[in-house]
């Protein structure tokens, strides 16, 4: 059974994180939830959900892709050596990693965007070009077969159908 790890914090964009979670469980995959401590997550808008551990007690080795939902949370994890430097591993690793809206800042903190393919919210559109993405605006986005970027909760059937295709 393939393992996915979301890595999110309060104010992450509900949809951007229920739509993806349940869509994964469906197709049977386990999936661990991690954030700055474990406990309780509040969404945006009224969804809970559990963290199941610290993003420091994770390893990229246990998994087989990374899923980085958007909303407000990815503008504060960025801050986070351990989120910055387990997303570079799962870079590095050359493993999946899927990322919605804001999402892709976590990215541009870790130093993954270079030359690669990407979309985002268009309100950081002009960050993922300075951190020299080639910016694209499509629902989705596949670059290199490792990174699947999308906009906004309107793409999120697209960014599933893809992040699922490729594990």
């Amino acid at each position: 059974m393939k393992k996915i790890l979301i890595i999110t914090g309060d104010k992450c964009d509900d949809t951007e994180l229920f739509y993806p979670y349940y869509r994964l469980k469906e197709e049977d995959y386990h999936i661990d939830i991690v954030s700055f401590n474990k406990g309780v997550i509040k969404a945006k808008h009224f969804f809970e959900i559990e963290a199941d551990a610290a993003v420091s007690e994770v390893d990229e080795k246990d998994y087989d892709a990374l899923l980085l939902p958007g909303g407000s949370a990815p503008e504060k994890l960025r801050q986070n050596e351990y989120v910055v430097n387990l997303t570079k591993a799962f870079y590095l690793a050359q493993k999946p990693i899927a990322a919605i809206c804001h999402g892709p800042q976590i990215l541009i903190s870790a130093g993954v965007t270079k030359g690669e393919k990407m979309t985002c919210y268009p309100g950081i559109a002009d960050d993922l070009k300075n951190a020299g993405a080639d910016y694209i605006d499509n629902a989705v986005v596949v670059s290199k077969n490792k990174i699947i970027t999308s906009r906004r909760p309107e793409d999120l059937p697209c960014f599933m159908r893809e992040f699922i295709a490729l594990l």
